[in-house]
């Protein structure tokens, strides 16, 4: 059987495409770290090849022949949730089944059975990573993947426990253990009965270092996705290349599931002699964001959280003022470790596709509810879009529903521009596609409308291609206006679109509606620019 891209669970070089698990981090380094008896922290958001890396570091270790390297995933411990007993017991029994399985201590084994039951569970995991150092015959490495999973009591004891042996290494207790998980020890935080919050700082103070896994880069992705071609023969577009690394930003699980669903669920690409072609691609990317994948889901779950709540709002609204001074950089940094964000060059949304899935899941149950959903009333008899009657419909929605519907969102201060872009949504329903750019201090939103005007062509034949700016009016209107006409203008030119519009929404509460719904022409140059108010 060939190989194939792999969307789900540890890499195996033998079954998948994949890029060297050792080469993704500072191997030397960490080499270094265990070398000098150092605690530390590697993480990474979630889907990002973590497990795949650490067992591919326990098999160079055991290989090299200095240590004896376990790996052990503790996240089953997640289930007993404060209960010490039942959570350490959990961790106990993770730790000894890896041993077991990757060094063969019988023995070990043997010993953990018959003296568990005796050893308080604040003290367990100490008693069983003496035993197992004191008796092995080459110092000892412990890998815990998904440590961040644990909670409360169960994940103090844990990193107490350790911090409590770390003076005996090497000869009592591991040389070195690897914490592993999405978030960096820093941001562990555990709520003691009768005490403030704990963070995971203070109950495990031994951590030498935080390395952080990053993505694949662009040479990566596309050595990645050149495989399939070397493995089938099976030509791809060059041009897929920059839109992949534009949509990915070089994060493996969306890589890889790309891949997948272009070489093997479209299935006219498993006629190997097909050339996989830009519009192929793009297919692929759309059915991808519309399967609601699990990595998807927990992606937009985490929107739910205060604290992502608090830097994303500022992101989707792309205005400065909106609780600028709100975000915490703690919660930046917490945000950017789940992979929901980049720092720099500037604070933005990692990926497109992120900044495509994040509206589109916000705004679901919305897009399912809003009226008049076919598409025949905003299309001309030449199958164009009718963009000023679509706005026009948009500014009587926004009327009629906005009091309503803002007032159920948990993005308030997005909540206009999220109602448009839910309102845009039966476009990409309907064959059409919309490219979003958002971005902290931009001041506006600018959304491209791409609509195939031959049904037999899609994409491959005349393309319809619309600017439709969002602002919010801070100022007067003339001149959040004339500063919207020029910042349309520029984004239409640098695009290529036939027609560019600018809509502003005016949130004051004491303007009545007869003054917020208004219609204009602008011109910038040559080119002409429609503007909305909302």
């Amino acid at each position: 059987m060939e190989r194939f891209f792999n969307n789900a669970g540890p890499t195996k070089p033998d079954k998948h495409y994949h890029i060297d698990p050792l080469m993704r981090v500072d191997w030397e380094e960490i080499e270094a770290l265990i070398a000098q008896e150092r605690y530390f922290v590697l993480h990474a958001p979630r889907q990002t090849g973590k497990t795949t890396t650490l067992l591919a570091m326990m098999q160079a270790l055991n290989e090299e022949g200095r240590y004896a390297c376990a790996y052990a995933n503790i996240e089953g411990a997640q289930a007993a949730r404060g209960d010490e007993e039942k959570g350490m017991r959990a961790v106990c029994d993770a730790v000894i089944n890896a041993i077991q399985l990757y060094l063969d201590e019988d023995a070990l084994v043997t010993w953990y059975e018959a003296k568990q039951y005796t050893i308080s569970p604040q003290q367990r995991l100490t008693r069983l990573l003496q035993m197992w150092t004191q008796h092995a015959t080459k110092p000892t490495v412990l890998f815990l993947d998904e440590v961040d999973a644990l909670v409360g009591d169960t994940l103090i004891s844990l990193l107490r426990q350790i911090r409590a042996g770390y003076a005996q290494r090497p000869n009592a207790f591991p040389q070195s253990i690897i914490l592993c998980g999405v978030r960096d020890v820093r941001d562990y935080r555990m709520h003691q009965e009768g005490a403030e919050v704990i963070t995971g700082g203070s109950a495990f103070n031994i951590k030498a270092e935080s390395l952080r896994m990053g993505n694949f880069s662009y040479e990566e992705c596309e050595q990645l996705w050149c495989q399939h071609t070397e493995a089938t023969g099976q030509p791809l577009d060059p041009a897929i290349f920059p839109e992949l690394w534009e949509d990915t930003r070089g994060q493996p699980w969306l890589v890889n599931a790309l891949g997948y669903e272009l070489t093997w669920r479209f299935r006219p690409a498993r006629d190997r002699t097909r050339l996989l072609t830009l519009e192929d691609y793009r297919a692929a990317r759309e059915t991808l964001i519309q399967s609601r994948t699990t990595h998807l889901d927990q992606l937009t779950d985490k929107l739910r959280e205060p604290r992502v709540q608090r830097v994303m709002s500022a992101l989707l609204t792309s205005e400065e003022s909106v609780d600028i001074d709100a975000i915490k950089p703690d919660d930046q940094q917490y945000v950017e470790d789940l992979g929901l964000i980049e720092t720099y060059p500037s604070l933005r949304i990692s990926n497109r596709i992120y900044r495509e899935v994040i509206p589109r899941d916000l705004t679901w149950i919305m897009q399912t509810r809003i009226p008049n959903q076919e598409q025949a009333w905003y299309l001309t008899p030449e199958r164009r879009l009718d963009v000023p009657k679509l706005l026009a419909g948009f500014q009587q929605f926004f009327r009629e529903h906005a009091e309503s519907w803002l007032e159920r969102f948990q993005y308030k201060e997005a909540g206009p521009q999220l109602v448009m872009q839910a309102f845009l949504q039966r476009i990409i329903n309907g064959g059409g596609r919309i490219t979003r750019e958002y971005g902290l201090g931009r001041k506006r939103i600018d959304l491209l409308i791409e609509w195939p005007l031959s049904q037999a062509q899609g994409f491959n034949g005349p393309v319809q291609r619309v600017v439709i700016e969002l602002k919010i009016q801070r100022d007067s209107r003339e001149a959040t206006v004339a500063k919207g006409v020029a910042q349309t203008a520029g984004y239409a030119d640098q695009v290529g679109a036939d027609e560019a519009h600018l809509v502003v929404f005016n949130r004051a509460d004491d303007v009545p509606w007869e003054e917020k719904i208004w219609q204009g022409t602008e011109h910038h140059g040559d080119r002409p620019i429609h503007t909305w108010g909302a």
